[in-house]
């Protein structure tokens, strides 16, 4: 049996996380092996646990049964680093069924964006949120990604779900990185961690007092990321500024294709096979995939890090 991991029955309350990647074949079937292979290489770079379903996980792209199967292979490979269950869904009941199974399946939270596609007040939203921790035996995690979901979720939303459930922390993700500030100021009052999204300006978020990351990128360049954490949480951020550089380099390429589509070229550029588009892709965009991977590849070949192959 594996030691026990520090964090693995606690909230996760700083370190990197990945926002998984979930290979699927053509049929939507998981492909465990290659999830394996990849989870093997994040712990081995050092990261420190893992949120399944997120929207790097496409989660929106499985049926409720693809997702607890899904869950279930991430959290028994994953051990024993703690996993963070993305519960999202439009409907109040998914949310809950999904988190049933997490806490019996051993995560360690739950994390909840407010239902998208309807626009919906903040005191809906809060109400949601309410109802899915009232029902769900989990430490939560907020995760406010507008750009995506369509709704923003206001500081005092976030404040009254911290007085009235058990809150562990949000993560901030899309382009407004200047609401890191108020979380962060929040958090504290609260009680509550913050991780940011922004995986290309780390240094910046860290400075700014967030926990943790939890990113894409890290599927598949965990060891630089890492280094950033590290050397942000040892007060010495200069000694990662070309881990910092490399991530700037990164975000130059990855930015040119729509997500998630452009985290699976970056996995494939490292030697793992990110399984088939979830979705309908475009020759277009299959055309700019191929070049983005090899550019990609070029870039980890000339910096040293090596190929799962």
């Amino acid at each position: 049996m594996e030691a026990s991991h520090p964090l693995a029955n606690a909230p996760v309350r700083q370190g990197v996380l990945a926002a998984l990647w979930v290979p699927c074949d053509e049929d939507g079937v998981l492909k465990r092996a290659g999830m394996a292979r990849h989870m093997a290489f994040l712990k081995e770079a050092g990261i420190h646990g893992i949120l399944a379903l997120g929207s790097t996980g496409e989660f929106v792209r499985m049926s409720l049964a693809q997702r607890e199967e899904v869950l279930a292979a991430v959290i028994e490979l994953a051990a024993p680093l703690p996993v963070i269950a993305n519960l999202s869904s439009i409907r109040l009941d998914e949310v809950v069924s999904l988190g049933h199974s997490a806490k019996k399946l051993g995560a360690v939270g739950a994390s909840l964006m407010p239902p998208s596609f309807y626009p919906v007040s903040q005191a809906d939203m809060l109400e949601f949120f309410l109802r899915a921790a009232d029902r769900v035996d989990l430490p939560f995690y907020l995760y406010n990604f507008p750009e995506l979901i369509g709704n923003r979720i206001g500081l005092e939303t976030i404040a009254s779900f911290a007085d009235q459930a058990k809150m562990a922390g949000i993560k901030q993700s899309g382009g407004e990185f200047a609401y890191h500030e108020s979380l962060i100021k929040l958090g504290r009052e609260k009680n509550f961690a913050v991780f940011s999204g922004s995986d290309t300006r780390l240094p910046e978020a860290f400075a700014l007092g967030v926990s943790g990351a939890i990113g894409g990128l890290v599927n598949f360049v965990p060891e630089l990321m890492v280094h950033i954490y590290r050397a942000c949480q040892d007060g010495h951020p200069e000694s990662a500024s070309e881990a910092q550089a490399r991530m700037v380099e990164i975000g130059t390429v990855v930015n040119r294709l729509t997500f998630p589509l452009n985290v699976a070229a970056g996995l494939e550029a490292r030697g793992f096979d990110p399984g088939a588009p979830k979705t309908v892709v475009s020759s277009q965009s299959r055309e700019l995939y191929r070049t983005m991977a090899g550019e990609f590849k070029q870039l980890f070949a000339k910096w040293g890090l090596p190929s799962s192959r």
